[in-house]
Order: structure tokens, then sequence, then C-alpha cells
């Protein structure tokens, strides 16, 4: 088998490596070990040469590329969360807000809720103010 399949071969275990981690650790080596094929096909050097070069851009790659790729792909800060929108807003009690019962009207949707302080109990026709949103729970708060 010729040694620039073996590195090809080599790159494409990496790279698939690298999909089920996810680091970028692998990939950067899959980069080296193509860039050693290339060399092992273009220069027909001898093996050593080839893993010269395979450790070269190894460490180029992870010291330059996988950084700048890690800060890329991090740094995104995503769509906001639709239910941090609801916090802050002002809702009105339906039914009895109570520890484990109660609805509020919230944005012209009906939620079930609960108050802040467990021992709190708010009345239909009070407005209240949604503090955070807990699953498909309104935990809700009154301004005294």
């Amino acid at each position: 088998m010729p040694l620039p399949l073996i590195w090809v071969i080599l790159a494409l275990v990496l790279a698939g490596a690298e999909a089920l981690t996810g680091d970028l650790f692998l990939l950067m080596l899959a980069g080296g070990a193509l860039a050693a094929a290339g060399s092992s096909w273009l220069l027909d050097w001898p093996i050593w040469a080839d893993g010269a070069v395979f450790l070269v851009v190894s460490v180029l790659l992870l010291a330059s590329v996988r950084p700048a790729l890690r800060r890329r792909l991090s740094a995104g800060k995503g769509l906001p969360e639709p239910a941090k929108a609801l916090e802050g807003k002002q809702a009105l009690v339906l039914d009895r807000v109570a520890r484990h019962e109660g609805q509020v009207k919230l944005e012209g949707e009906v939620w079930t809720a609960r108050p802040l302080n467990d021992n709190d109990v708010y009345e239909p026709g009070d407005n209240v103010t949604v503090m955070h949103i807990d699953g498909a729970t309104a935990v809700v708060w009154k301004n005294p």
C-alpha cells in the first residue's frame, strides 16, 4: 500500500474520531496527517520526514487554528430563550395562586403559576410580576 494512502486513511480515521469528541484536537491531527500525505505524494521523502511534517503541521494547527476555532464556535450568544423574554412582565391572576396551584394570564396566554415565596397567596384579579419561568410554570410575585 502506498505511503500517501496510509496518511490519508489516518487523516480520515482521526476526522471520524473527531466527530465523536467535538474537541477539535483530533481534527488538527487529521490536518497534519493530510499535510504528511501531500508531502509524501509530492516529494517522495522518507517516512521519518513525513512524520516530521505531520508533527510540525499538527503543532502549528493546534497552536494557531484550534484556539481561534474554539473562540469562534463558543462566541455566539445564540437565540434568546423565549421564556427569558417573559421575565419582568406583568400578569393577571385568573385562579388563586398558592404553593401548588394557580393560573395567570401572561401576554395573552394562560400559564400555570406559583408564588415566589411559598407562603404567599394571590387572589383572582391581582396583578403580579413574573420573576422567572420554571419549566411551564410562571413564578410570580406581587409588590406589597
